[in-house]
């Protein structure tokens, strides 16, 4: 795909040859789509995975099953990318995957089921679009835009009564050392500093996506939760389906 080759991926390591990194096009109006994750494995890792060697991290796992080792990780996310409904979404620019949404029943976020901080609404299993990642060289044009949307629509085809996010308010005032909690944060992500005061927070912070992202598209604010993400605030927000 693109311009970028990949090689097989070995335990909790994927290494793709060394190739220019791929960008947002600016020489022309690319085309933005959304497809499925289902058989699409290697382009998920080419987003989430871990490329040092021997290195370890999330594999989008912290609220699906935190306790899983950083062998076991990638080869769990490679069973769930091989069966429906598949574990979320990601985002194309002309062909190029340029990012990722985790979206999928709650009742398979192990963490959101413990959670202390997120509550839930009501009895319904509501789909959850919980994380989103985007590729450096494709920020600041949209995508986490499309990524909602066609986070939405998998929901939606899927038979989704509801779906919902727990997005981080940046008009709420940050938190004085800019904690996160144990429902907040990303393998690692804990202690990134004090949140700004200017409406912003830091690309780790910001994995949750933010209030106002999800209310351009459709959802509404349901409840305020006591989790935070880079100290602030963090929102239940609702679209009904059904």
């Amino acid at each position: 795909m693109g311009d970028v080759s990949r090689s097989a991926v070995g335990g909790a390591v994927y290494a793709p040859a060394m190739a220019s990194r791929p960008r947002y096009p600016i020489d022309h109006e690319p085309e933005l789509t959304v497809h499925s994750a289902v058989h699409r494995f290697d382009d998920f890792a080419e987003v989430v995975g871990v490329k040092k060697p021997g290195g370890g991290g999330c594999w989008c796992m912290s609220y699906r099953d935190a306790r899983l080792s950083n062998t076991e990780r990638p080869e769990y996310m490679r069973a769930e990318c091989a069966t429906e409904p598949g574990p979320g979404v990601l985002a194309y620019v002309d062909d190029e995957v340029a990012g990722w949404c985790s979206v999928a029943p709650r009742s398979s976020y192990r963490r959101l089921m413990n959670s202390r901080t997120i509550p839930f609404v009501d009895e319904r299993d509501a789909w959850v679009a919980v994380c989103f990642v985007v590729r450096a060289g494709f920020r600041g044009h949209g995508v986490m835009h499309t990524l909602l949307d066609g986070a939405v629509a998998h929901a939606a085809a899927h038979g989704a009564e509801v779906i919902e996010g727990y997005p981080v308010d940046l008009d709420s005032t940050p938190a004085a050392d800019g904690s996160e909690n144990a429902d907040g944060a990303v393998d690692g992500a804990a202690g990134v500093g004090t949140a700004p005061a200017g409406g912003r927070v830091d690309v780790i912070s910001g994995y949750v996506g933010t209030v106002r992202l999800f209310e351009q598209h459709g959802f509404h604010r349901v409840a305020e939760t006591t989790a935070h993400s880079g100290g602030r605030t963090r929102w239940i927000l609702r679209r009904e389906l059904g």
